[in-house]
């Protein structure tokens, strides 16, 4: 039997169970010095009208991994019956903190104006993310309004808030970190006078939607000092929280049991905020 009918026959019976996923790509939400902004839309076979916000961002760097894969990161998502849509902002090197998130901001309502026509209630929507994501997430979930309705586009007259938040491992502060570990982080590169207004922590008020955090005890590179703190200020404000720390889990949870384990939490959070 030829090679190539032996691997098309590999690939045919190693299809997996995400394959029924319809998946709507290069989702234009804005557009920024020529190039346009995107997201992608990962739609279940059983659509239960409700989404997930997934921000793909690591060091605020943002660029697309293979569909493959993403299709099955969030195939514990689609099988449950959410809509995934996949943001994208302005990448590290060229674009910072600030800007990643304006663009996520901004994504988020362009979601919600344009949500309905999916299928998805957009009050029924949570967000997610880790590291340089969880920051944005938590952001967007702390940092929201009701849109301009003055304003003379449609997107920014649109609400960008979100009914549920899970961030993981998070930055939470970002005031101490403007101007440091640029060669690993340059979107760290920006003026000290606008990091307190892209730190959640300081944007924590009564209204938040409930939040879950999730850390590792063992995570050198996010300390889980910042979701302590998070916790804190959000269950000082009344905000309904909590935290999960995730013992020996280190940044990115390689480890599969702390990833299954972790990846339940947010399911399970997901489902007492979304489904009805």
């Amino acid at each position: 039997m030829p090679a190539r009918i032996i691997l098309t026959l590999i690939l045919l019976i190693s299809i997996p169970a995400y394959a029924d996923q319809e998946i709507i790509e290069n989702v234009v939400y804005g557009h920024k010095d020529g190039m346009a902004l995107y997201y992608d839309i990962y739609k279940p076979a059983k659509p239960n009208g409700a989404g997930i916000i997934s921000m793909q961002s690591g060091g605020w760097f943002s660029r697309r991994g293979r569909r493959e894969r993403l299709a099955e990161w969030f195939s514990s998502f689609t099988d449950a019956g959410y809509t995934v849509f996949a943001v994208y902002h302005g990448s590290a090197p060229r674009y910072k903190v600030p800007e990643a998130y304006a663009d996520v901001s901004r994504a988020v309502r362009h979601i919600r104006m344009t949500a309905g026509k999916i299928g998805v209630d957009p009050n029924r929507i949570g967000v997610t993310g880790g590291s340089a994501g969880g920051h944005l997430a938590l952001m967007v979930g702390l940092d929201s309004d009701e849109g301009n309705k003055d304003a003379p586009d449609p997107v920014m007259q649109s609400s960008n808030r979100v009914a549920v938040v899970v961030a993981y491992y998070p930055p939470v502060d970002i005031r101490p970190m403007v101007g440091k570990s640029l060669k690993r982080f340059p979107a760290l590169d920006f003026p000290k006078d606008q990091a307190a207004g892209i730190s959640p922590i300081l944007f924590v008020t009564k209204d938040d939607p409930p939040t879950l955090l999730i850390h590792g005890d063992a995570d050198k590179l996010v300390i889980p000092l910042n979701s302590t703190a998070m916790h804190k200020a959000l269950k000082d404000s009344g905000v309904t929280t909590e935290l999960l720390i995730v013992k020996g889990g280190g940044h990115g949870f390689r480890d599969p049991q702390n990833r299954a384990k972790a990846g339940k939490a947010r399911l399970d959070w997901f489902d007492s905020y979304l489904k009805k």
